[in-house]
């Protein structure tokens, strides 16, 4: 038998088909899991509100969720790990946003709220993508020290000016927070240790199993770290090859029933 006792998985490009469709042959490995009593954990960049219809899908009512790449771990409505992002620096992220760069649009997450100051453009295309309506609202307000915890925020304009943004702010003195880009055009902020290699050893630790004994799953460069630190990392064969270079594994693409192989042929053996 295998000595799998946790799996913790990637969702865009992993469990969901290239059509953002979770994968029906998943879906039907799922029971197995429940009755060997093996924790199944969604690890997303994405929101809990994003989150939690393909958790529900899955059948993991229960489950932890980890959300915006581990700085909010829900399980249930229940925060069971938290990293907030500083809010004496986001307070000077923007002022200085407001004055060099005030056509970035700005989007602030916290739990399960999407905040924004107005419904720009990318504010738009960005509900079109993920379902969601983000709230208006004063952004500094937002970030005040009576408000509730901020766990990300999401800037988006021009490809150039994000990426001039992102070099500007990676020479700045933010010594707590951390800036990534996730698309060509989306500049991620979040506290500085935030990420799903950290969310690996904070799930095993909830769960008191070792490393060893975790197998991570996921396609794309972000989910590296994760894949390397695990007992067993499995890349989906949609993965690039710099991502399958740092698994232990390769599984088939996530329109082949990847996720679903890998856990038939490596825990539930």
């Amino acid at each position: 038998m295998s000595n799998i006792r946790l799996i913790i998985s990637d969702i865009d490009g992993t469990i969901l088909t290239s059509h953002h469709q979770v994968d029906e042959q998943l879906i039907k490995v799922m029971p197995d899991l429940e009755k060997a009593k093996i924790p199944f954990v969604l690890a997303s960049a994405r929101s809990p509100l994003g989150m939690q219809p393909i958790a529900h899908k899955l059948g993991l009512h229960e489950n932890p969720i980890t959300c915006y790449n581990g700085a909010l771990v829900l399980e249930g409505n229940r925060t069971i790990i938290e990293h907030p992002v500083d809010k004496t620096e986001i307070q000077e992220l923007l002022r200085y946003l407001s004055t060099d760069y005030p056509s970035v649009s700005v989007n602030i997450y916290s739990g399960k709220d999407w905040i924004t100051n107005q419904l720009d453009k990318w504010s738009q295309l960005e509900a079109g993508i993920t379902g969601e309506s983000p709230i208006l609202k004063e952004l500094q307000e937002t970030v005040s020290d009576s408000e509730p915890p901020v766990h990300k925020l999401l800037l988006i304009d021009k490809p150039e000016v994000i990426q001039d943004l992102h070099q500007k702010l990676l020479s700045m003195d933010f010594p707590q927070t951390a800036f990534y880009l996730s698309k060509d055009n989306y500049l991620e902020v979040t506290a500085k240790h935030v990420s799903k290699e950290h969310a690996l050893l904070e799930v095993a630790k909830y769960y008191d199993i070792p490393l060893e004994q975790v197998m991570t799953i996921g396609d794309n460069f972000n989910d590296s770290p994760m894949l390397a630190l695990s007992g067993l990392g499995i890349a989906m064969g949609n993965a690039p090859e710099g991502v399958k270079e740092t698994a232990n594994l390769v599984t088939a693409s996530n329109d082949d029933h990847g996720v679903a192989q890998a856990i038939t042929e490596h825990v539930l053996n």
